[in-house]
Parts: structure tokens; C-alpha cells; sequence
């Protein structure tokens, strides 16, 4: 018999496969990433080719990075990745410790803070830089086991491959398949995938005969072929017979089946196994099976308070038998199904009070939040709701709910709705459960039963902490669902209970101020934010200063006092600054500055404030406010003519993880584009992926889509219906005034002077006493229109120059050329200067319909442009890359990575992917080696 203890198995008839494999390896080394599913039943061999494969790889010089779901802890987001990438408390590697510092909750914190998005930021980027160093093999093993954080992980970075040296793959059963699991099948192509079938007979007898030592009689033969070429059926069933003495070698070489006790099924195979072991070894091992199908030698010591020397001979045996095997500095299972077994045998009480004991020590040791919590589930998850939360569970789970909730909300509802449950009625304890259970409930989404439990709490509760902090969880919780009104009564009755201090009151008072900024009381808001900075006095309370400061720029932002917001962000940010807890406060106040910064035209101030803003939402896995800031900065690009990186820019995050709103304006930023571009095919999809969201977000105005459904029947020659979208939006929004600049041009177009005049005295009483350059230039814009006065027209234009504005300025220059042309016939230059000047700002921009359209007028007052304007830029080739993609795709061929790359450029790691991507597609090419090679070729070849 071949003994099993070195961790490696025999692999027979997979020569197929693994020469696949080893492919794609060779193919890794050479710089071209890979993404790879392997699937087929339990026990068919996926774990033993994939680690033969990773064998080959190591060789040629990858790292190799290996982890696993199980079924114990798919509750838990990021395990298996956890556990590959060797993210444990010390480190002693700073890329490291920044994530096990994060789950720990002490880079993020407080109410809201999503740590386990913010986990899956840092290890794609932690995967990033260690491609850097060289290939690697990522494999994710019993992916039908993981959770969904992890597999949206493997999703990303299977999206990305092309962009790394990285083989990625992900092995796992066809069962169960969920619906994030199916969704890798596309993003995998069929040619990346492996299903290992089951072992054709002449491979069975092989393995057989290897396994037994000679070749199998035909009796052995017989039996294995009821294994149904499973090769883990096939090493068990060997394996007991051996154990049995129910095999023997004959002279001829031939091994014959002796006797008739012979297992009749997979599960029987491996009682069989364990059946061998001593009771010491089996004690040890139900231990083990508590943990996980792998596991540390320090965690098993301190579940079983034993020693490294006491438990050396159970680890040896269990070694010796089969049963476990090496895992680099860890032990596991052979194979799942084998700790599978013996967690089963033990009945579900017993299982219950080991998981306890095991927590206890565990939380005693002062392990990380997901391996104690790990250990509690059972309890919870048992059809016996009579087992209690033990007093020490309780103590723990006050100690790191913030933490739990924000690394994992589902397993924190669980635990909490039983701790407060079994909580002792103690104003403090019960109260505190209540709230971080409400908590718990408001991230997994179920904001009804948020507020219920808050509000149940709070007629129980006495300790003004407490209250405080249930009244923002039911503020939060009704300000979701559009009930921000029910909240005054409450919090002003809150005001005027007795006992509470300054920081108390000024708490609350903020809670009104958000609450009454919510509810459009613009005023109102910035009365009681104010109060309760007055109440605050000289006292410390960063929370209620921050929020208070952000209502009262909020408000200044309202009314269009743009220059007075900017002191109040400066102020807030000083007092929110490296708090881990305001840490969703701060990005609000950096992407309003942004807001203003732009508001203001200082565009430069703008885009840094944003890249500050994108930079912390990226390092924290803040997706919301992610997503927001790069909504902002294609926004900003768009205004500023930075069109091809505002494409980029809106594109950066998937529409699923945008809230509606954001949706609707990155596809209007789109579209808006793509039709100054004459693309109007590609401009109309964008309005028909906005139409799906557009119902969801009611009557909010998102100027940039309004803008494009405008642009949309101005293409379909319906000047009229255009004007029409626009002037529906109510008077009163303030929804922007490039939808007055181009309303008040398309009513010139249509000759309904009442409307030019009614929007030129609605723009003048904006830009009055303003010194913002874009609103005087407005202003003289429509007043050139209203006036037909060419030279009042270009003083817009040079106003829109001095804002960086270079759309609106082209469109003011095109006013001004069609009111030379009509008012002064026999002054053809001057039509042909503005003209030519219009012409010249579209070509810049790309706006080819614009440049068609101008051109077209024109012709028709006789005027021609005499230079040949430049001819529509390329799509595919090395000519077809914008600016930004040629100063990327070189700093590739430099050899550095995306990470690299952005802080050169001052983007974020994934606008430079997204960047990448469309590099590779227009040189049609499948790796950065490839973007190298692309570049000395068009090198060599332009001389």
C-alpha cells in the first residue's frame, strides 16, 4: 500500500487536464492571466490536479496562494481568501496588517462602516501588488462553500486577468450552484473551464493496482467497478480492505480479494478509515472538525487546552492513518468528506457545547472576531432555541459588534437577536444588544425591523447614551423609507427629558438638523445645527460638530453660496479628520467640497478634493460613496472637455452597485457625450440602461439625464419636444444651469422669444453680484441670444474661456457666428472667425455631429471653414488611444503596476484598470506583455 501522509495523492488518468493546466501555467510565467473553473463531483480529484498543477507552478517560479470554503464558515465573508492570502492579526507585512487591522475595526468604524467591502478592496489590491513580484496562482478550493463577498472577489478579479500575471482558479462542486456561482460560468469562457468526469476503467484498474500493489484480480476488479471511477471512493475502499487484511499479492503480481466484510458506499469507506484510529487520536480529531476543513495547530491547542507536545501523537497517528495531511504551516483533512464524518457522528447537543467551549477559548485567546464568531453560529443555528447565550458570549459580543456587524451583518443578527434574547433585564446590557441589533438589522437591509427593535428599546431604556444612539438608528431607519417627519415629535420630547448633557442635547440637535435638511427645510436645518454648536460650547464632540458643520454647508450649497461652503468643509474636515468613526462623514464633506470646487470653476481644486475623496472610499470599501465621487469627477471631467476620461470615470463601477440616482446621471454623462459624438446608437443605449432605473428615483431631478433626453430629439429633429424636456423641470430646482443655457438656445432656435427673455431674467438674478466666471458667462449668453447681439455672444464665449468650460463656450461662439451671419450680411469675416473658432473647439472635443451640424448651417449662409478640420479619431490601433490611455499604456510598457500607475497619475487603481481594459481592446491584445510588444512594434514602425 502507498502510505497518504505527505499531503499528495495519486493522479491517474488526468494527463489531459493537467497538461491544460500546465498550459495556462506556462502561459502565466509568460505574463498572460488567466481565469479557470474546475468542477465535478465530490471525490472526483479536482483538489489533487489543481495541486499537482500548483506543484508545476511553484517550480516555474509562481507563488502559489491556496485556500478553501467550508461549509462551517460560509456565513463569513472573505475566509477562503483570508486564509490564501495569509491575513492573520501579525503579519509583519504591512500590505497585511492594513487588512486584519481593517476586519479588526480599526481602520473603520462606527454605524454603517461595510468592513467587509472595504477587506475586498485591500486584497484586490493586495493581489495587484503581489503580481508585482512575480507570477502568481491564486486557487480558491470548495468555492461552492464561499460566501458571496468572496466569490464577488473571484468574480473581479477573473474580469482583470488579462491585466496580471495571475492564473486564477476556482474549484468546485456542480451543487448547490447558486446564482452568483452560475454568473462566474459567464464571465469564464468555455474554453478556461475543466469538468473532470469519472475515471475511465483502464485509469480505475490503474489506480487500483497502484494503490493495492500488483495488478487487481478479478474480484478487486469487480468491486472497483462499483466505485463508479471515483477516485476517492476507490483509495477508501483499498485502503479498508488493506486495513482488513482482505488483500493479497500472489507470485504472478496479482492482488486478490481474500475476504467478504467490504464497504458499500463512500460514507461507510471512510468510517472505516477513522474506525482504525484510537480514541485519543478521535477526540483530538472531533476537536479538529470543529474548526474547519483546515486549520492551526495554535487554534486546536487552545480549544483543547492541551499542548503542541500533548497533541503530537494524535497528529501523528491522524498523519500516519490518512486522515490528515500537511497544509503548509496548517493541517487539514485529506478531504472534506472525511470531516464531514466525524462531525456528523457527534450528536448536534454535543457539537453545540464543543462550538461554545471552543469560542470561549477561542475569544479567551483573543482571536479575530470571524474565527470566535465562526465558532458561535451553531448555537444559533440549532432547531433547539432553548440553548442560552452564556454570560461570557454576551460580554464579547458588546466588545466587537461594530466590528462584527460591519465585517459580517447576517451572523451579527443571528447572534445578537439571540443575546438579547437571553440577555439579563439590565437597562445598560439589554439597551446596548438592542441597538447594535437594530444596527445589524439596518445593514442587512430589513429597516422595518431596525426600527421596530429601536424603538421597542428606547421605551425600556434610561441611559441618555443609549437613547441617543437608538434615536439615530431611528432617524437613519425613517429617513430610508421616506418618513423623515415622524422623527421631530420624538426627538424634540428627546430634548426636554432631564439628565442629559451639553453633548447629549447637541446630538440630538443634529439629529433635527439632518432630519429637517431631509425634509427640504433649508433654513430650519442650519437654525438647529447651529444650536447645537452653541450648545457644545468648548466641549469635544466630533461627531455632532462634523454633521453640524456638513448640515450648515449644506445649506450654503443650497442657496448657491458657494464661496461661503468652502470655510465650513475646511472646518469640518479639521475636527472629522482620522477618526475611524466619521470616516462616512468625511467622504460626504470631501465630495461636496469637490461639488462647490467645480460650482466655483476651479476645476483643478475640484478633481484633487475627488481624488482625495475616491482614495479613502477605495481604501475603506466605501462602494456607496464610491461610486458618488466617481460620479462627480465624470461630471467634472464632462464640463471640463475631458470627455474620453469621463467615459472612463462613469464606467469605473458596475451599475448594480449604484444607488439609482448615481445610475441615471453616469449614464446621462454618457450619453450627453456620445451624442455631440454622432454615436447616437451607443448614446440611446445609455438612455434605455438609465430608463430602467429613472422610475425609482421619483421626481429627482439628475441634470445630466435631462440633459440627454433633451440632446435626444434634438437628433431626432424635435427642437420643440427638446426644449420641452427642459423646461418641465420646476422653475424652483435647483437643477442646474446648463439646462437654462441650453433651453434658453433652443427657444432662440425656435423664435419663442417670451421664453428667451423669461430664462435671461431668471439667469440674471442668479449671476447678480456673482463672481463666478461659468454665471456671468451664462448671463451674457442669454442675453446675446434674447438681443441677437453677436459681440455680447462673445463675451460669453470669453467668459466660458476663463471658467474652462469648452462645450459652452463653443455653443456661444456658434450664437455669435449666427448672429453675425444674419445681422450683418455684408460681414462675412467676422461670421467666419466665430464659426471657424466653434469648428475648432468641437473638433477638439470629438463632437463630430456637432462639427457636421455647424458646417451644415453655415453652408447655407454661404460661409466655408477654410482649413481641413482633422478626421474622426480612429477606433482601433495604436492612433485610437485618447491622451490619458497613450501616458497609461506607456507607463505599462515601464513596467509598472495599476496601483504604480495611478499614484503617478493621481487616479485610482481602478480608473487605471478600466483604462487597461480599453487599451487591450483597441490594440487587440490579451496581456500588458502584449500592450509592450504592441509598443516596440509601433515604434519600429513610425520610425
Amino acid at each position: 500500500m502507498r502510505p497518504l501522509t505527505d499531503g499528495t495523492e495519486l493522479l491517474v488518468g488526468r494527463d489531459g487536464e493537467l497538461s491544460r493546466l500546465a498550459a495556462w501555467i506556462r502561459d502565466v510565467v509568460a505574463g498572460r492571466g488567466q481565469a479557470v473553473l474546475v468542477d465535478g463531483e465530490p471525490g472526483i480529484g479536482k483538489s489533487a490536479l489543481v495541486r499537482a498543477a500548483c506543484v508545476t507552478a511553484a517550480e516555474e517560479g509562481c507563488q502559489v496562494y491556496w485556500g478553501a470554503g467550508d461549509e462551517l464558515g460560509q456565513a463569513l465573508p472573505l475566509l477562503p481568501l483570508l486564509d490564501a492570502l495569509e491575513i492573520t492579526p501579525v503579519t509583519r507585512d504591512p500590505r497585511r496588517d492594513a487588512v486584519s487591522e481593517l476586519l479588526g475595526g480599526d481602520a473603520v468604524a462606527g454605524k454603517g462602516a461595510d468592513l467587509a467591502a472595504a477587506a475586498a478592496e485591500q486584497l484586490i489590491a493586495l493581489v495587484d501588488q503581489l503580481c508585482q513580484d512575480g507570477p502568481a496562482v491564486l486557487v480558491v478550493d470548495e468555492l461552492q462553500w464561499a460566501d458571496s463577498t468572496t466569490v464577488a472577489v473571484w468574480s473581479r478579479l477573473a474580469r482583470s486577468v488579462r491585466q496580471l500575471p495571475l492564473l486564477l482558479i476556482g474549484v468546485m462542486r456542480p451543487v448547490p450552484r447558486r446564482d452568483d456561482l452560475r454568473t462566474l460560468f459567464r464571465i469564464v469562457r468555455p474554453s478556461e473551464r475543466l469538468r473532470l468526469g469519472r475515471l475511465a476503467e483502464p485509469a480505475v484498474l490503474e489506480l487500483v493496482a497502484a494503490l493495492a500493489g500488483g495488478k487487481p484480480g478479478a474480484r478487486l476488479e469487480e468491486l472497483a467497478a462499483g466505485a463508479a471511477g471515483n477516485p476517492l471512493y476507490l483509495t477508501e475502499l483499498v485502503d479498508a480492505l488493506s486495513r482488513s487484511s482482505c488483500l493479497e499479492v500472489d507470485t504472478a503480481g496479482i492482488v486478490e480479494l481474500t475476504g467478504t466484510a467490504t464497504p458499500d458506499s463512500l460514507p461507510e469507506a471512510i468510517a472505516d478509515r477513522l474506525g482504525f484510529l484510537s480514541e485519543a487520536a478521535r477526540s483530538v480529531l472531533r476537536a479538529a472538525a470543529l474548526l474547519g476543513d483546515g486549520f492551526s495547530v495554535a487554534d486546536l491547542a487552545t480549544v483543547t487546552n492541551r499542548s503542541l507536545h500533548e497533541l503530537l501523537p494524535a497528529l501523528d497517528e491522524a498523519r500516519a492513518a490518512g486522515v490528515l495531511v500537511a497544509l503548509d504551516d496548517d493541517l487539514a483533512f485529506r478531504h472534506p468528506l472525511i470531516r464531514r464524518a466525524l462531525y456528523d457522528e457527534m450528536p448536534t447537543a454535543v457539537r453545540v457545547a464543543w462550538h461554545q467551549a471552543a469560542a470561549s477559548a477561542l475569544a479567551e485567546a483573543h482571536a479575530p472576531v470571524e474565527r470566535v464568531a465562526r465558532q458561535l453560529l451553531p448555537m444559533v443555528s440549532t432547531t433547539d432555541s432553548r440553548v442560552p447565550v452564556p454570560p461570557w458570549a454576551v460580554r464579547w459580543l458588546l466588545d466587537v459588534a461594530m466590528p462584527l456587524i460591519g465585517q459580517a451583518p447576517v451572523v451579527a443578527v443571528a447572534l445578537l437577536r439571540r443575546a438579547v434574547r437571553d440577555a439579563p433585564l439590565d437597562d445598560a446590557v439589554t439597551g446596548a444588544l438592542a441597538c447594535r441589533l437594530a444596527d445589524a438589522y439596518y445593514r442587512v437591509g430589513n429597516v422595518a425591523q431596525a426600527e421596530r427593535i429601536a424603538c421597542r428599546a428606547l421605551d425600556r431604556v434610561r441611559d441618555p447614551d443609549v437613547r441617543v444612539d437608538l434615536h439615530t438608528t431611528i432617524v437613519q431607519c425613517r429617513g430610508a423609507t421616506g418618513r423623515s417627519a415622524e422623527s421631530l415629535a420624538a426627538l424634540n420630547e428627546a430634548l426636554g427629558q432631564p439628565g442629559l448633557q451639553a453633548r447629549h442635547r447637541a446630538r440630538l440637535l443634529v439629529l433635527i438638523a439632518r432630519t429637517r435638511r431631509d425634509l427640504g427645510e433649508v433654513d430650519s436645518a442650519g437654525r438647529a445645527a447651529s444650536a447645537a454648536l452653541a450648545e457644545l460650547g468648548e466641549a469635544e464632540d466630533r461627531w455632532a460638530t462634523g454633521w453640524a458643520l456638513h448640515v450648515l454647508s449644506q445649506g450654503a450649497m443650497t442657496r448657491g453660496e458657494w464661496a461661503a461652503a468652502l470655510p465650513l468643509f475646511e472646518r469640518a474636515m479639521a475636527i472629522v479628520r482620522g477618526d475611524p468613526t466619521l470616516i462616512d462623514l468625511t467622504l460626504l464633506l470631501r465630495i461636496n467640497q469637490s461639488v462647490t470646487f467645480g460650482a466655483l470653476d476651479r476645476y483643478t481644486d475640484a478633481l484633487t478634493a475627488a481624488g482625495q475623496a475616491r482614495e479613502l472610499a477605495d481604501r475603506t470599501g466605501s462602494v456607496a460613496r464610491l461610486t458618488q465621487v466617481q460620479s462627480a469627477i465624470g461630471q467634472l471631467l464632462l464640463g471640463a472637455g475631458r470627455w474620453d476620461d469621463a467615459l472612463a470615470e462613469v464606467d469605473v463601477v458596475s451599475d448594480d452597485r449604484k444607488d439609482p440616482g448615481v445610475v441615471c446621471c453616469d449614464h446621462g454623462v454618457a450619453a450627453i457625450i456620445h451624442f455631440h459624438r454622432g454615436e447616437t446608437a451607443a448614446a440611446r443605449r445609455h438612455l434605455d440602461f438609465a430608463a430602467l432605473q429613472s422610475e425609482r428615483i421619483g421626481d429627482q431631478v439628475v441634470e445630466s439625464l435631462v440633459r440627454a433626453r433633451s440632446l435626444a430629439f434634438e437628433h431626432a429633429g424635435a427642437p420643440d419636444r427638446a426644449l420641452a424636456v427642459l423646461t418641465a423641470v420646476p422653475a424652483g430646482d435647483d437643477a442646474g444651469e446648463e439646462l437654462l443655457g441650453d433651453a434658453a438656445r433652443l427657444a432662440a432656435t425656435l423664435g419663442d422669444v417670451q421664453t428667451v427673455a423669461e430664462i435671461e431674467a431668471r439667469v440674471r438674478a442668479i449671476a447678480a453680484e456673482s463672481a463666478v466666471p461659468h454665471r456671468r458667462a451664462l448671463a451674457l449668453y442669454c442675453r446675446g441670444l434674447l438681443e441677437r447681439d453677436a459681440a455680447t455672444l462673445l463675451r460669453a464665449a470669453d467668459g466660458y474661456r476663463d471658467a474652462g468650460r469648452p462645450l459652452s463656450r463653443a455653443k456661444a461662439l456658434e450664437a455669435a457666428a449666427i448672429a453675425f451671419a444674419e445681422a450683418h450680411a455684408e460681414d462675412r469675416g467676422s461670421a467666419r472667425a466665430a464659426f471657424t473658432h466653434a469648428i475648432d473647439l468641437y473638433t477638439e472635443l470629438d463632437a463630430q455631429w456637432d462639427v457636421a451640424r455647424l458646417r451644415a448651417l453655415f453652408r447655407a449662409f454661404g460661409i466655408r471653414r477654410g482649413p481641413t478640420v482633422k478626421h474622426r479619431q480612429a477606433t482601433h490601433g495604436w492612433d485610437s488611444l485618447t491622451p490619458t490611455e497613450s501616458r497609461i499604456a506607456a507607463l505599462v510598457v515601464e513596467g509598472l503596476s495599476n496601483p504604480q500607475i495611478a499614484a503617478r497619475l493621481y487616479l485610482s487603481p481602478r480608473t487605471v484598470g478600466t483604462h487597461v481594459s480599453h487599451i487591450l481592446t483597441k490594440l487587440d491584445v490579451h496581456s500588458r506583455i502584449d500592450i509592450a510588444r504592441e509598443a516596440a512594434r509601433h515604434q519600429s514602425a513610425s520610425g
